[in-house]
C-alpha cells in the first residue's frame, strides 16, 4: 500500500512497525530469487523508513554513499513491482539511478563521497532560492576514505543546513579498520553517556508535555554530553552530534531525524544499525550475505554450489610466493574477502594491511614500502583502483617502483552496472611510463604471472582479472616474457588479436568463421604494454585485422596497433570491436555481451560483414 511520502506520513507507531516486518520479508524472498545486496539492505529498513516519512525524497535530496544499501528506498517510493526483475538485464538497477526515479537524487556506487555532493545540493539550493533539505546517508565503512573528511571539514565550516546520517553497523564489507572505527567504538560504548541517556529518556517520558520540554532541554542534554564524551572529531569539525541512537527503534529515530531536520545547521546524526537485522543467516554472517546469489530463504544455503575463482587463484598464490620470501606483502582497500585474502590474512597477519576505503592511500604506502625494500601487491577492484590514479602515477611509477597491483574485476562485472565495471584501467594504466600490464587468460595463466610479476619485474606491474571463472581456455602459454603473445590458430583470411579471458569468445567465433569458410588466424597478446607490433606483423594473414577489445573505446589498444602496422603492414586495414563509446548498463554477462558485440556471434558476424566489403 506504500507508494511514496504521502502514504508514510498517514501511518501510526503501530503500521510502521508492522510496514518494517513486510519489508524484510519482502526484501529476503526478492534477493533468494535475483541475488543482490541483502545484508546491508536488512541493516537500514527502520532508518530508511524513518527517513522517507520524515522526508519527501521526491523533493528534498537523499545522497547515498555507495547506494547498494538503497532497496528499501526504492520499495517506499513506488518501485515494489520492479523488484521482480532487480539487478536483471533492462531491470532495475541495485544502485540509485536518477533516471530510474525523481526519487533517486544522484548515482553513486563508489564510497566516501555523499557528503561532497549533498553539500554541492545543499549550495545550489541557495544559488537558486529553493527550498529542499538535504541528506547525506554515509555507512561508517565509507568514513574510513579520505574523501569523506573532506567534505565533512567543508560542511562543518559552511554553515550550510544539512544533515549528515552515519549509519555505523561496524562494517563495510569486512569488518572496519581503523582509527576511526576505534573512535565510533568508543562513542557507542561510553557508559556514562549511555546511562545518562536512559535516564534522560525515562524522565522526559513521564512529564506531562514531555515533547515540548524534550525539545526545550535538549540544549541541556547535548552540553552533558558534550562534557562527558569531551566532544567528538564531528563537533570539533563544526557539525553539531546528535546520537549514538539505536537504528532499529524507529520512534526514536524519527525524533532524532526530525530534531536534525530542524536545527538549521549542519548537523551529523550517529546511527546505530546491525548489518542484516532481522534474518538470522545474515545476521550471523554478514559478510557471506552482503552480496549474494540466489539462495533459499528459508535457511540462507546457496542454490548453486560454490565455484573456484580467479579472486581465490590469486589469493593461493599469493599463500605460495608469502612462504617464499618474507619480503612480500598484501594490500586491499576494505575487501580482503573479495580479493581472496581472507586466507593470507590468517596465515600471514603482520604481512596484510587492510587500510579500509582507501585506495589513494593503499596506493602511496605500497610505494613507501616499496622503498624501503619491502615487495607490495595491492589487490583492489578494477572500478576502485580508478580512484588511485594520481598516486599510481606520481608515488609508484615516477620513480619506478617495484609494486604489483592486482586488478580484481577487470572487464564487466554483470549485475553491479555501470559504476562497478572495470572497463578503464587498460586505457589509465596503459600509457603510464614504465608501466607493464598483463591479462592473464586462465587460471595457470595467472599463477605465472602473479609470479612473473612478483619475482622477475622490477618496475610497476599490474596483473588484471576478471570476476568468477575461468572458460574453456586453462592452458598456460605465458613463458616469462610480456612482450611476447600467442598464436592459437593459423588461418589465410583474417587476423584477430586479442588478450585475457576474451580469448574463450573469439576462439569459439573463429570455429563459426571456420564453417562459414573463412580461416582466421587468431593472436593473443599477454601484454597490453610494449606490444611486439613487428613480431605480430609478420604473423598476421589476410588484408584485414580485428582488435577485439573488452574496455570501453578510446580505452583500447586498436589506435596504436593501427599506427604501428602503418609502418610494419601499411596495407592492411585495421577494425576494432570494443565495448563502445557509452557506459555498459548492468545485466547478466551473457546479455551484455551480446548488447554490446562481444559474444561469439557478434564476432563472427562483424568478421564476416568486415570481408564482404572486400568482394
Amino acid at each position: 500500500m506504500i507508494h511514496g511520502h504521502e502514504d508514510l506520513v498517514k501511518l501510526n507507531d503501530a503500521q510502521r512497525q508492522q510496514l518494517c516486518r513486510e519489508i524484510r520479508e519482502f526484501i529476503v524472498a526478492h534477493v533468494a530469487k535475483t541475488g543482490g545486496h541483502l545484508a546491508s539492505n536488512l541493516g537500514v529498513v527502520e532508518l530508511s523508513v524513518a527517513i522517507e516519512t520524515v522526508y519527501n525524497t521526491t523533493y528534498d535530496r537523499l545522497v547515498f554513499d555507495v547506494g547498494h544499501q538503497s532497496y528499501i528506498h526504492k520499495m517506499l517510493t513506488g518501485r515494489q513491482a520492479d523488484f521482480d526483475h532487480l539487478r536483471m538485464f533492462g531491470g532495475m538497477s541495485g544502485f540509485p539511478k536518477p533516471s530510474e526515479s525523481d526519487a533517486d537524487s544522484f548515482v553513486s556506487g563508489h564510497a566516501s563521497s555523499s557528503v561532497s555532493i549533498a553539500l554541492g545540493m545543499a549550495r545550489a539550493r541557495k544559488l537558486t532560492g529553493e527550498n529542499y533539505n538535504v541528506v547525506a546517508l554515509m555507512g561508517d565503512g565509507a568514513a574510513t576514505g579520505g574523501m569523506a573528511y573532506e567534505g565533512l571539514n567543508d560542511v562543518g565550516g559552511s554553515g550550510e543546513p544539512m544533515v549528515v546520517i552515519l549509519n555505523d553497523n561496524e562494517m563495510s564489507i569486512d569488518p572496519n579498520v581503523g582509527g576511526m572505527a576505534m573512535h565510533l567504538s568508543k562513542v557507542r560504548t561510553k557508559e556514562e553517556y549511555s546511562n545518562f541517556k536512559k535516564l534522560y529518556r525515562k524522565t522526559t517520558a513521564i512529564i506531562p508535555g514531555g515533547d515540548t520540554i524534550y525539545k526545550f532541554t535538549h540544549r541541556v542534554k547535548e552540553k552533558l554530553k558534550h562534557n562527558l564524551l569531551r566532544g567528538t572529531i564531528f563537533e570539533h569539525m563544526g557539525l553539531d552530534y546528535l546520537g549514538p541512537v539505536d537504528g532499529h527503534n524507529l520512534p526514536e529515530l524519527m525524533q532524532v531525524l526530525r530534531t536534525a531536520k530542524d536545527m538549521d545547521r549542519p548537523v551529523l546524526v550517529h546511527v546505530m544499525t546491525k548489518k542484516g537485522h532481522g534474518y538470522v543467516p545474515a545476521e550471523n554472517n554478514p559478510a557471506k550475505f552482503h552480496g549474494v546469489g540466489k539462495f533459499n530463504p528459508a535457511d540462507g544455503q546457496g542454490l548453486s554450489a560454490k565455484k573456484v575463482s580467479f579472486s581465490d587463484v590469486f589469493g593461493d598464490t599469493m599463500m605460495e610466493l608469502a612462504r617464499e620470501n618474507t619480503r612480500l606483502c598484501a594490500i586491499t582497500a576494505a575487501m580482503p574477502g573479495g580479493t581472496g585474502l581472507l586466507k593470507f590474512k590468517e596465515a600471514f597477519p603482520d604481512r596484510l594491511f587492510d587500510v579500509g576505503i582507501a585506495e589513494e592511500h593503499a596506493v602511496s604506502m605500497a610505494g613507501g614500502l616499496a622503498k624501503q625494500g619491502a615487495v607490495p601487491v595491492v589487490a583492489i577492484y578494477s572500478t576502485f583502483f580508478q580512484r588511485s590514479y594520481d598516486q599510481i602515477i606520481q608515488d609508484i611509477a615516477l620513480l619506478g617502483l617495484h609494486v604489483v597491483l592486482c586488478v580484481d574485476r577487470a572487464g564487466l562485472v554483470g549485475e553491479d552496472g555501470p559504476t562497478h565495471h572495470g572497463v578503464f584501467d587498460i586505457g589509465f594504466m596503459g600509457h603510464i611510463p614504465g608501466m607493464t600490464l598483463l591479462s592473464p587468460a586462465s587460471y595457470d595463466e595467472l599463477r605465472h604471472m602473479l609470479r612473473w610479476a612478483v619475482q622477475e619485474c622490477t618496475g610497476p606491474v599490474a596483473v588484471r582479472y576478471p570476476r568468477g571463472t575461468e572458460g574453456n581456455y586453462t592452458c598456460n602459454a605465458f613463458m616469462g616474457n610480456p612482450n611476447d603473445f600467442c598464436c592459437h590458430r593459423k588461418g589465410e583470411d583474417v587476423t584477430l588479436i586479442t588478450y585475457g579471458t576474451l580469448i574463450n569468445h573469439v576462439l569459439s567465433a573463429a570455429e563459426k568463421l571456420e564453417q562459414m569458410g573463412i580461416r582466421p588466424t587468431v593472436l593473443r597478446l599477454f601484454s597490453t604494454t610494449n606490444i611486439p607490433v613487428e613480431k605480430i606483423a609478420e604473423e598476421i594473414t589476410g588484408s584485414h585485422v580485428v582488435v577485439i577489445e573488452e574496455t570501453s573505446s578510446g580505452c583500447g589498444i586498436k589506435e596504436s596497433i593501427a599506427w604501428a602496422m602503418a609502418e610494419f603492414a601499411p596495407n592492411c586495414k585495421i577494425h576494432g570491436i570494443d565495448l563502445g563509446e557509452n557506459f555498459v548498463p548492468h545485466g547478466d554477462p551473457v546479455s551484455l555481451y551480446h548488447l554490446t558485440g562481444l559474444d561469439a556471434d557478434s564476432i563472427a558476424n562483424y568478421v564476416r560483414e568486415v570481408l564482404s566489403h572486400e568482394e
